[in-house]
């Protein structure tokens, strides 16, 4: 399919991959994930994402486009889901007279997830340094010996990092 689709011939193509794919997929994610109702989520997170796939008609391998979004969601998953273990971790090791509400745990876990956003691509001491800096307040030079790194490395490291999160805040 070289021209553009119109959009009875787009919703055709997506009902047949549905059809054909939903419960290949499904049942592939239930076999890794172990949990019908993540996987029945993530399937249908995976077809929305199809679904806003703007050239259609250049995909050539369904499955293979299908499968790589949904192995995105499931990193996504885990990923989410180690944040919110650390998190829930840390609050075991808070004094009990400081345990954050309900509503300011939901926001943390927000801001936690959307830092983790921002700083996902860059190396993983990259990453390590800025969480160094800003969460454990270590000086450069203690980051350095942390990563077994010179302090002007953990200079640049540091700048990468902040350069994401300005450009975060300009999007």
């Amino acid at each position: 399919m070289s021209s553009i689709l119109s959009l009875a011939q787009r919703q055709q193509v997506l009902a047949r991959i549905y059809a054909d794919d939903c419960p290949w997929l499904l049942g592939r994610l239930y076999g890794r994930l172990r949990n019908l109702q993540d996987a029945q989520d993530i399937t249908g997170d995976t077809f929305v994402q199809l679904i806003e796939q703007p050239r259609l008609e250049n995909v050539r391998e369904a499955r293979a486009l299908i499968i790589t979004i949904a192995k995105r969601l499931v990193w996504k998953l885990w990923r989410r889901r180690e944040l919110e273990q650390a998190w829930l971790d840390s609050l075991r090791l808070q004094d009990e007279a400081w345990t954050p509400s309900a509503e300011d745990q939901a926001l943390v876990m927000e801001t936690l997830q959307a830092v983790d956003q921002i700083l996902d691509g860059l190396p993983g001491k990259a990453r390590a340094a800025f969480l160094y800096s800003q969460l454990d307040g270590l000086t450069h030079k203690e980051i350095a010996a942390q990563l077994g790194v010179s302090a002007s490395m953990v200079r640049q490291y540091l700048a990468q990092a902040l350069q994401r999160c300005y450009a975060a805040t300009q999007a």
